[in-house]
């Protein structure tokens, strides 16, 4: 029965391919936003667990003061600590294009983000050179920047034109990492007159514990050594912290879920309303059927069978066709041009698994109506209708 219902589809097989043509188009929107909302949470999910951050209490844009960074590392549990500082600085010849650049102390940086790979040579240069910097490899592409390369960068924050030099560009082994990111010393920053109004302050702390089982409790005991301070911290796991920046932009993950549900929700009425007039332009058909022995649950399978196929069909037109699309084209894209959101935009198998199994479920919710009502049609009435 499902065989003659499936070829039923080529009765009208302009209104067919323009339905799965519908459903592809859902289901390539369907993934992309998915895919948006695991790669915006990569940062969380891929964290690692045995770090630790520490910000000032009140708000991440405060600082504090560089002397709690070994005070950090003189906590039990703690293997090394480094710190970090935003400086916000813009390309001059790429005004539009935004990279995060951050001051760090070199050896303690790569230390407690053991993911982050330099090149032996070139990690020895920046080491070396006070205004060496060390580049993503997502950025040095699209950039085309290469070591020994000269880069001014125009102070945002900290005034004027800064000239550093590319010692070294570096690759990710952990998706969590940006690869668009711009690392340079945090002595070329502390020791500029420009920088006196934060001299010897650190915008956060990250930390490498001996045993990710005791996060929390390491968490408690950083802040509880600062807690007769005037200056007082707030520290949480890399996950939870990473969490926290997720949780800024909220309502926007939020719309972007509801969205990709919507979408399912009008590819339903689209396979709905199709199955529907084929119903109706073959109700003669059905009280012949009827007539020569069909049961009220022949019509509904014929209808659910048709639905099924050209959605399920769709579905999977739409998933092989959303890897070159997503993953290479726009996938490829948005991590050379805003690693700092999406380090790694890569289609999620759980995703287009789930794309297939609410294809097919939506093919089944989307005809339940019209096969109830073909399975209802009274003999007569049907063999009365021509058309």
């Amino acid at each position: 029965m499902t065989g003659v219902a499936v070829r039923n589809l080529r009765r009208n097989p302009l209104r067919t391919l323009l339905t799965i043509a519908a459903v592809m188009v859902a289901i390539i929107t369907f993934v992309t936003l998915r895919t948006v909302l695991s790669a915006w949470t990569a940062g969380a999910d891929y964290a690692a667990k045995d770090r630790v951050g520490t910000r000032h209490k009140v708000s991440f844009i405060m600082t504090m003061p560089r002397r709690y960074v070994q005070e950090v590392r003189d906590v039990p549990g703690v293997k090394s600590a480094a710190s970090a500082n935003w400086f916000g600085g813009k390309d001059p010849k790429h005004e539009q294009e935004f990279f995060a650049n951050i001051a760090v102390e070199p050896k303690d940086f790569l230390e407690v983000y053991d993911e982050i790979v330099v090149p032996e040579d070139q990690r020895a240069n920046w080491f070396q050179t006070k205004n060496g910097a060390i580049v993503g490899d997502a950025i040095a592409k699209k950039f085309g920047w290469k070591p020994g390369d000269r880069v001014t960068l125009r102070g945002t924050i900290f005034s004027g034109d800064w000239e550093f030099v590319i010692s070294g560009i570096y690759t990710a082994t952990r998706r969590s990492v940006d690869r668009s990111s711009f690392y340079f010393h945090y002595d070329f920053l502390n020791d500029d007159p420009r920088g006196v109004y934060t001299r010897d302050q650190v915008g956060w702390i990250v930390s490498r514990i001996d045993d990710p089982g005791r996060s929390a409790q390491i968490s408690q005991a950083i802040d509880a050594k600062f807690e007769e301070r005037d200056i007082q911290t707030l520290s949480m796991s890399e996950r939870a912290m990473n969490t926290s920046f997720i949780g800024m932009i909220s309502a926007v993950l939020k719309v972007v879920d509801v969205v990709s549900l919507v979408i399912l929700g009008i590819m339903a009425l689209i396979v709905g309303n199709t199955v529907a007039m084929g119903v109706r332009e073959r109700t003669h058909e059905y009280g012949v059927l009827r007539a020569i022995g069909f049961l009220p649950k022949h019509l509904a399978v014929f209808v659910l069978a048709e639905a099924v196929a050209v959605s399920a069909f769709g579905g999977v037109l739409g998933s092989l066709a959303a890897y070159p699309l997503v993953e290479r084209l726009l996938g490829r894209f948005l991590e050379e041009n805003v690693g700092g959101f999406f380090p790694f935009f890569r289609i999620d198998p759980q995703t287009i698994v789930a794309a297939l199994l609410l294809a097919a479920v939506i093919g089944v919710v989307a005809a339940a109506l019209p096969a109830y009502s073909a399975s209802r049609l009274n003999v007569v009435d049907s063999l009365r209708r021509t058309g």
